[in-house]
């Protein structure tokens, strides 16, 4: 499980055992949301994908790699928005008759100001 932090920390947890595993620095500013990205794996030879994102009063949305505990990309909201409070994921289906089917995403925040921004 995850969680964001006033202290501007993510924090990964393991839950069977209680214990933290790893803290993802790199927000300026109190981190207010916090969810795994999604992942399908249709494929055999694929491991899962470890990506978690975070959204903060900085303004911004930030990927981090669970795996290498490293940030991977930082995504920045409107100047006007003044912070992330929230943020989803929403999915696009591919064709039905598409053979290799798969999901794509958009990213859509809700600002500190009020509008929900689309992004992607």
């Amino acid at each position: 499980i995850c969680s964001g932090s006033a202290d501007k920390t993510v924090r990964l947890w393991d839950i069977r055992s209680d214990k933290e595993i790893t803290i993802f620095k790199g927000h300026t500013a109190n981190v207010n949301c916090v969810k795994y990205l999604p992942c399908e794996n249709n494929h055999k030879d694929t491991g899962v994908i470890g990506i978690i994102c975070s959204g903060s009063s900085d303004n911004t949305i930030q990927f981090w790699d669970i795996r290498t505990n490293k940030q991977l990309h930082q995504i920045e909201g409107k100047k006007e928005d003044s912070g992330i409070s929230c943020f989803q994921f929403v999915s696009l289906e591919s064709n039905a008759n598409d053979k290799n089917k798969h999901n794509t995403y958009n990213l859509c925040y809700g600002s500190t100001n009020g509008p929900i921004r689309l992004f992607g």
